[in-house]
């Protein structure tokens, strides 16, 4: 298991100490994280794999403050996010975080230029502004896009909303972006470009990445690629 080895806060954007999350199937709590250290630093680009079931998700959502630890501490900017007034919380997942999820999570009523500013609209700036509707079309100019700003989720392909989602994510310029098996519902080639589209925002915008996922291909291009398994997390050769 990865340890904390410095003082909190000192070292590293975001950190889960000792998190542990368990559910009750019947008379007894099914364990599913058992007291995960994790840290991330500034710019870093983390992969989390693992078999089907063994909590990816899970801990994917107590590190983006979604849902609470059974048990543990997350801490963003030295900060314990499950301490923090709702509000806080509520602002730092709005500001500073980002999120992609396998099944996009894109309103369908609204265009993709839309979607794509609703995380600004959700933070405060005003809806419909021209402003937050430049930068979502500049957004989609960079996940090559622009040319389907006015169309709905219904009529783009599962890239093209994945891209979408992408460029959502970084609507607030966050200093972390979680993905949750961005590659899992597209085919290999579509997966492919996606995988390259992160890696790019990665690497020229030097954007914090944490991606949960069961394709070796992110692990390539990974810093740093850890295995959960059976409630733990462990250091994992590049490519495993």
């Amino acid at each position: 298991m990865e340890k904390t080895t410095k003082k909190a806060g000192t070292a590293f954007l975001l950190e889960g100490i000792g998190l542990k999350k368990s559910y009750r199937q019947g008379p007894k709590p099914v364990e599913v994280l058992q007291g995960i250290d994790l840290s991330v630093r500034m710019g870093e680009m983390v992969a989390i794999m693992g078999p089907s079931g063994a909590g990816k998700s899970t801990l994917l959502a107590l590190l983006g403050g979604l849902d609470k630890p059974s048990g543990g501490r997350v801490l963003f900017d030295g900060k314990s996010l499950y301490e923090m007034p709702d509000r806080e919380l509520a602002g730092v997942r709005s500001r500073s975080f980002g999120f992609v999820f396998q099944f996009y999570h894109l309103v369908p009523e609204l265009t993709a230029q839309e979607n794509v500013a609703l995380p600004a609209w959700i933070a405060g700036e005003l809806v419909g502004s021209a402003k937050t509707l430049r930068r979502a079309k500049e957004l989609l100019s960079d996940v090559g896009l622009s040319a389907r700003a006015g169309h709905r989720p219904s009529e783009l392909s599962g890239g093209e909303q994945q891209r979408v989602a992408i460029a959502r994510a970084l609507t607030n310029n966050p200093r972390l972006v979680f993905c949750d098996e961005p590659t899992g519902n597209l085919d290999s080639a579509t997966g492919a470009e996606v995988l390259n589209l992160l890696v790019r925002i990665h690497q020229e915008q030097g954007t914090a990445f944490v991606v949960v996922t069961h394709e070796p291909s992110v692990t390539r291009v990974a810093g740093r690629v850890l295995l959960l398994k059976d409630g733990m997390l462990q250091e994992s050769s590049h490519g495993t």
